[in-house]
């Protein structure tokens, strides 16, 4: 392959920056309500609300790794079928087969190592900036979905078991983001081992916030309509994606 086409298929991904972090918790609170929209508000339940996601969740990936090239709108639509699948596999998890939110946090965690491991066997390498093959693509969304799925477990773990209340577990994890960001600019630990951590860490930070905008007032939430909250998440996120930088990532023939 010559290294222009390398290039071109390596900038299906943004690169990773302080916008790419706004939208992408914006985008976690969307699953939150969204998931609940299809599962709760519309009543279809937490197994037909999975399977509904999880189809346009794969049409949204297969239409990533066949593109030639980064297209902001279905980058960020696929983290949105990502995170709305995990919003309603996570609660089908922990809800209705009945093993609570440690072991579905468990599960969960376990299927992201066993991803991320896998990924590092096949390729020889992890980075999330650096997508620059079919199969790499597959593994970066694989995992992604099943960190966006654990995100919602651990959020409403924290949120619900610990007594915390959607705005206390907010705050723990972004109490938490805030660390990997220290960790990230002044330490040398792993980038990808903070990327992901991150990753992983807004989701509960966009559970949480979803939760206290759309659950019941007796539960600590504002009793928002699920489908305004959506459609109005979803507009804050069109709008940021026009107007804040969208570029693609490092290229894996650029200098590092």
């Amino acid at each position: 392959m010559r290294n222009g086409d390398l290039e071109e298929v390596a900038s299906k991904v943004p690169a990773v920056t302080q916008g790419f972090w706004i939208i992408k918790i914006l985008a976690t609170t969307l699953g939150e309500t969204g998931g609940d929209t299809l599962s709760m508000t519309l009543d279809l339940g937490y197994l037909v609300s999975s399977a509904i996601f999880l189809a346009i969740l794969l049409a949204l990936v297969a239409g990533q790794v066949t593109a030639r090239r980064f297209h902001p709108f279905l980058y960020w639509a696929t983290i949105v079928a990502s995170t709305t699948a995990g919003t309603t596999m996570a609660d089908f998890a922990t809800r209705s087969l009945g093993i609570g939110y440690a072991g579905g946090s468990l599960l969960l965690l376990g299927c992201v190592l066993a991803s991320l491991a896998a990924w590092r066997v096949v390729l020889g390498r992890i980075d999330a900036d650096d997508i620059h093959s079919p199969k790499a693509e597959l593994f970066y969304w694989v995992t992604i979905t099943f960190s966006q799925t654990l995100g919602t477990a651990l959020g409403d773990w924290t949120a619900d078991t610990a007594s915390l209340g959607y705005i206390g577990a907010a705050l723990i994890f972004a109490g938490l983001l805030a660390v990997v960001a220290i960790l990230h600019f002044r330490t040398r630990v792993s980038k990808v081992v903070l990327f992901w951590a991150a990753f992983i860490l807004t989701r509960p930070l966009g559970a949480a916030v979803g939760d206290f905008l759309d659950k019941p007032l007796d539960h600590g939430g504002l009793a928002l309509s699920r489908p305004l909250a959506s459609a109005v998440l979803a507009a804050a996120i069109i709008a940021l994606i026009v107007v804040l930088p969208q570029r693609s990532g490092r290229h894996p023939t650029a200098a590092p």
